[in-house]
């Protein structure tokens, strides 16, 4: 029986403008390198912060792809 293999990398996007386009950022960004995207879950949201504001939203990411390794 014949299954599929996925591997699971950590990314973090940044962002000016919210979580979310962080979170869409990194995945853009990932997708122009690694083929057949299949699941990202969102693992920590922070905010770095600089003279009492908001200068970026980031967005730490678990993102699998289908292993396409050698036998």
């Amino acid at each position: 029986m014949t299954g599929s293999v996925y591997k699971i990398v950590e990314l973090v996007g940044t962002s000016t403008e919210s979580w979310e386009h962080a979170a869409r950022s990194a995945i853009e960004r990932a997708g122009n390198s690694l083929r057949d995207l299949r699941i990202a879950e969102v693992v920590e949201q922070d905010l770095a912060v600089e003279d009492g504001k908001v200068k970026a939203y980031r967005c730490r990411l678990k993102v699998s792809f289908k292993y396409e390794g050698g036998a």
